[in-house]
């Protein structure tokens, strides 16, 4: 018998077994964690007035209530490390005079999470000092400071990669330190996919990447995201300027692997940077939230538009991602699309169906439907009952086929444009005030106290409790009934999804019941 990490490698005759411990069973992400972090809109432009902005940002557009928890400082924080002091890691004090604890304390002053970056390797990727070597030390330096949350890069890791017991190990070092310092710290891997974490990650972690870093376009191929198109999931360099159909194209072969307290990471949103379309963004956010992956918001909030506000604050959508089964949906099927110049088009036309906790049928729970289209032109889609429902039972034999279900538009209930823009402009007011960030106390171009009245507040009802009490808000619209073995159908956008809930429809008769 042989330790490897927190791991237990037992011989027994020919057979080798591993005794381990799921998850980092620290407690965090029983559902997928949300929040922001700077990298994708700021990259290293990092400061503590950045940081103590967006958290009071994240308040007053009522984000926090959604179940934005977290702001993460990413990459290029530090300046060193402290020789006298055990080498321990030292905050570049022109970008945050006050320290790390400062930080942290204006942000827990608003019921946020403080998230910060490191790397498991020699340097981060911004030629930082990484944390390699350095595991004990820097873990529990971010524990003294009050950090709630570690992302774990994967730059300069002097070659410790190359198969799933090397990578595991790496990571798993990081994971036990942050363990052994007392203070419960969401661990998240970023280490791009490589050597599979989706095999290792929920024994060392709470969420995990699968793929190269994201980048703000729907389906452009790039040379530095290899293993482009729907087929490519084995991919040995995971890279970087990912599109978003190419990460969703990966998942779709990982969905399983995914469970509370552990989830596949796609990467943060590109939600409102701009370089792409609104039903692309939606789209963006449909998927990432079918597929249970963390939703880390990645824009600048300072500059936001109303139509990125009003997605990233559709609750119904939201309760998708926070349903408390915890099931990712699967992709049903994949119709190869049609894209054009400088466009791999090989999203195509793709159906996604799952499990959701539902309360109005004692029998059956309720489905998410996505259909996402990848054409180049708007798309009326088709999904029958049989292929929504083909994981409970063998094909057109699923119960569920013989039934009628209602169907709620999920993006029915859309913030309107001119709601989210008295939500910023309320909180634009509020900046210039002597009491601070308070967004439900002004009054600008309409009543800002009612906008939130109408909104859902998951920090004082949890989504499990709100859909157990049928709360509308988090049900979407109801738009028509399928009847049994009968066919959803939807005109979507170019580049774009549609979702659903279906429910049960509680006096249903079955056909064989007739029989």
């Amino acid at each position: 018998m042989f330790r490897s990490g927190s791991f237990v490698i037992a011989v027994a005759g020919s057979a080798l077994f591993a005794i381990g411990v799921r998850g980092k069973d620290n407690g965090l992400a029983i559902t997928p964690q949300m929040g922001w972090d700077n990298w994708n809109a700021l990259g290293c432009d990092v400061s503590e007035d950045l940081l103590v902005q967006t958290a009071n940002l994240i308040v007053d557009y009522g984000l926090r209530d959604l179940g934005y928890h977290y702001v993460i400082l990413d990459d290029c924080w530090s300046s060193g490390r402290n020789a006298s002091s055990n080498n321990s890691l030292i905050p570049d004090t022109t970008k945050f005079p006050r320290g790390m604890a400062a930080v942290a304390d204006d942000i827990h002053a608003l019921n946020l999470g403080f998230g910060m970056y490191s790397d498991a390797g020699r340097y981060t990727c911004g030629m930082y000092e990484g944390s390699l070597g350095h595991e004990t030390v820097d873990a529990n330096s971010f524990a003294e400071w009050g950090v709630d949350y570690l992302k774990y890069d994967n730059c300069y890791n002097e070659g410790y990669a190359g198969n799933q017991l090397i990578s595991s190990t790496r990571y798993r070092t990081m994971g036990d330190a942050l363990n052994a310092t007392g203070r419960p710290i969401l661990y998240s891997l970023c280490n791009w996919g490589e050597d599979y974490p989706w095999n290792w990650g929920s024994t060392v972690a709470n969420s995990w990447r699968i793929s190269g870093d994201i980048f703000d376009d729907w389906d452009a191929y790039d040379a530095r995201c290899p293993c482009e198109g729907p087929d490519a999931w084995n991919c040995e360099l995971p890279g970087f300027h990912c599109s978003v159909t190419n990460i969703f194209n990966k998942v779709a072969f990982i969905v399983s692997k995914a469970q509370p307290g552990a989830w596949n990471d796609l990467d943060m949103l590109e939600v409102g940077n701009g370089a792409m379309t609104d039903p692309e963004y939606v789209a963006h956010f449909s998927m990432w939230s079918a597929v249970k992956s963390p939703l880390i918001m990645g824009n600048d909030l300072r500059d936001i538009a109303p139509q990125d506000l009003s997605i990233l604050s559709n609750a119904a959508v939201i309760a998708v991602n926070q349903d408390p089964l915890g099931q990712s949906a699967a992709r049903r099927w994949l119709c190869h699309g049609n894209g054009t110049n400088g466009e791999s088009g090989g999203s195509g036309i793709q159906l996604w169906s799952g499990n959701l906790k539902g309360t109005v049928h004692e029998d059956y729970n309720d489905y998410v439907v996505l259909l996402v289209n990848g054409n180049n032109n708007a798309t009326v889609m088709n999904a029958t009952l049989e292929d929504i429902f083909v994981d409970s039972g063998p094909r057109g034999h699923a119960p569920q086929v013989d039934m009628s279900w209602e169907v709620r538009d999920l993006w029915a209930g859309r913030m309107s444009n001119e709601t989210a823009q008295a939500i910023i402009d309320a909180s634009a007011v509020a900046s210039n005030t002597t009491n601070g960030y308070n967004a439900t106390t002004i009054t600008s171009g309409g009543n800002a106290t009612a906008i939130f009245d109408n909104r859902y507040n998951a920090t004082a009802m949890s989504y499990a409790d709100g859909l157990a009490a049928n709360n509308s808000i988090l049900l979407g619209s109801v738009t028509t009934t399928v009847q049994p073995s009968g066919t959803l159908t939807a005109n979507v956008d170019r580049h774009g999804a549609a979702m659903f809930r279906l429910r049960a429809i509680p006096t249903a008769v079955r056909k064989r019941d007739e029989l």
